[in-house]
Formats: structure tokens, C-alpha cells, sequence
């Protein structure tokens, strides 16, 4: 059983920076990719970042230059470092993983920006 755990969430201040992990259990050199989605109250969810376990690395728009995915395979987590966060970076942050056949989430992490 795969499990995902995020951690990292808050409530900061616009312009501020937050960095959320997302701890997997064994390896994550087993996951194609492994990918950082949010969702905010009446919208669906949308792809933040991902990595690709060759290193491809591919951003949203809304985030390019101000967030940055990274993996660290010893430690089996995956970041996410937000800067410059804006009120509409508010939502819950779920961390997500696949392999050929299935695909995995964590239970979110909560991000509140306020102006």
C-alpha cells in the first residue's frame, strides 16, 4: 500500500514563501512521475507541477518562474517551493504519484495566502 503524506501547508502573508513536502513510503524511484495538483473551493483540480522520474520537469503557467518541483530519492519525498504566493495560490495542495498502472494521491495540505 502506497502511502503519500504532505506536510508544509499554512497561512502566510502575500509575497511570502512556503515549501511543502510530500513524504512517500519505500521508494519513489518506482513512480513515473510525481506531480503536485491543487484545488480550490468550485474548481477542479489542476496540475501545480510535475517531475518525471528521468528529471522532466514541467510547470502550470500560473506558477512558472515562482514555484519549483524537486525529488530527492533518499529521502523519497518530493518539494515544492513556493515564493512570491498570491491570494490565488489559496487551495488544498495534494501531493500525487503514478506508475504504468496506478496512481496514487495524499490526503492535502491546506495553503491560505492572504492579501
Amino acid at each position: 500500500q502506497v502511502q503519500l503524506v504532505e506536510s508544509g501547508g499554512g497561512l502566510v502573508q502575500a509575497g511570502r514563501s512556503l515549501r511543502l513536502s510530500c513524504a512517500a513510503s519505500g521508494s519513489i524511484s518506482r513512480f513515473n512521475t510525481m506531480a503536485w495538483y491543487r484545488q480550490s473551493p468550485g474548481k477542479q483540480r489542476e496540475l501545480v507541477a510535475g517531475i518525471s522520474s528521468g528529471g522532466s520537469i514541467n510547470y502550470a503557467d500560473s506558477v512558472t518562474g515562482r514555484f519549483t518541483i524537486s525529488r530527492d530519492n533518499a529521502k523519497n519525498t518530493v518539494y515544492l517551493q513556493m515564493n512570491s504566493l498570491k491570494p490565488e495560490d489559496t487551495a488544498v495542495y495534494y501531493c500525487n504519484a503514478r506508475t504504468l498502472l496506478y496512481v496514487y494521491w495524499g490526503q492535502g495540505t491546506q495553503v491560505t495566502v492572504s492579501s
